[in-house]
Formats: structure tokens, C-alpha cells, sequence
């Protein structure tokens, strides 16, 4: 895995990006890089408040500005906020960066920036069905599972591998090979969007890596 320095420098380089789009917006980090309590596979949490005015602007602009600091292989919304006029909660993968540190890009308003139940549970900020990736969504989820084995979490990570099955429909669960599990669970999510081929081959060396077969 690349350096945890490299993880500090790409949040760094995120935050500066994301200021100059535009002029008068603010970056914080959040999560566990700011409390102190990351590990080599903690994400990245930034919260990036923007001017009212701005808003649907930087959301247009995003990608374009975080593509300044390293190519973007991927940018998903998370559902619950995909029509929310003042918040968007964006995740975002670089190339040449492992997958265990995807950027959480909590997008707001000023005028939301303090609130953070804004728009948590209405139907209306919502994504609909064929809006956003189940499959996609499940490959996350595998991501999680290998995450929360390395960690010792093995009853975290049963709970996300049978979400991420229920999530694309699929009757499976956990076995106890974890290796062999997210295999499944990615070549699953390929075979209902074949666009993840790729993304799904890198989930399965990932958790070939970390947790081994019959881990």
C-alpha cells in the first residue's frame, strides 16, 4: 500500500483544489484523519462549504477540479441527497490510489453548513431507482468487508457483505471466506453491470491481498 504521507498529501492537495473552485468556499477535514484516529485504511472525509450562489456550479466543476490533483477513475452520489438543493455527499476514487482511500466529499451550502440533518430523510433530495448504482453501491461494500476483516471486525464485515448481496438481490451471505465471499459478491455486481468489470477485478485482488483465501 502507498505511504500514509501520500494519503496526507492527496487530502492536502483535495482541499487546496476545491478552495480555489471557487474563490470564498472552505474545506475541512473530517473523520478520522482529523481526530487523529486513522489507520492505513481509513478514508478521507472532507466537508467543502460553498457560497448558496455557487452551489450547482461546484458540483458542475468537481470532478474537473479534483481531476487537478490526480486523474478520477470514479464519482458516485450517494442517493440520499442526489436532489437536495443545498447538500450532496460525493465519493471519489483516484487512479493509482488504493481503494481503501476513497474521498467523502460532504458538499454544502453555506447556508446549510452548520446543519447537519439538512435534508436527512426527505424523499424529495432523494435518488430515484435508476439514478444511481445498486451494483456499484455493492462493490463499496465489498471494499467495506475487506476494510473491516483487516481490522478484526469480522461481524462488521458480515454485515456489509450481506447488505451488499441483499442490495443487487442476490441470496448469499458470509461464509468465513472472506477472500472468496467478496469474489462472489463482486462478480455479482459485474454480471448485473458489466461497466464494473474492472473496478470488480480490483476489489477481488484487494481482498486477495489483505485477507486471503480461507482468512
Amino acid at each position: 500500500m502507498a505511504r500514509e504521507t501520500d494519503r496526507a498529501a492527496l487530502a492536502a492537495g483535495v482541499r487546496i483544489a476545491l478552495k480555489r473552485c471557487p474563490p470564498g468556499s472552505r474545506t475541512e477535514l473530517t473523520g478520522s484523519l482529523a481526530s487523529g484516529t486513522a489507520d492505513a485504511f481509513s478514508d478521507i472525509d472532507i466537508a467543502w462549504v460553498v457560497p448558496d450562489a455557487r452551489f450547482p456550479a461546484c458540483l458542475a466543476r468537481a470532478a474537473e477540479a479534483l481531476g487537478d490533483v490526480l486523474p478520477v477513475a470514479g464519482v458516485r452520489s450517494d442517493p440520499d441527497f442526489c436532489h437536495s438543493d443545498r447538500r450532496r455527499l460525493l465519493f471519489v476514487r483516484f487512479q493509482g490510489v488504493p481503494l481503501f482511500w476513497r474521498l467523502d466529499l460532504d458538499v454544502r451550502a453555506a447556508s446549510v453548513a452548520d446543519d447537519p440533518h439538512y435534508d436527512a430523510g426527505n424523499p424529495a433530495a432523494q435518488a430515484r431507482e435508476d439514478e444511481w448504482s445498486r451494483p456499484a453501491s455493492a462493490l463499496a461494500n465489498a471494499v467495506g468487508v475487506v476494510k473491516a476483516v483487516a481490522r478484526k471486525r469480522d461481524e462488521e464485515a458480515r454485515g456489509l457483505l450481506e447488505r451488499g448481496f441483499a442490495r443487487i438481490g442476490e441470496e448469499d451471505g458470509a461464509t468465513g471466506d472472506w477472500a472468496g465471499d467478496v469474489a462472489r459478491l463482486a462478480h455479482a455486481a459485474v454480471r448485473r453491470d458489466s461497466s464494473l468489470t474492472d473496478l470488480a477485478a480490483q476489489v477481488t485482488a484487494l481482498a486477495a491481498r489483505y485477507v486471503g483465501s480461507g482468512a
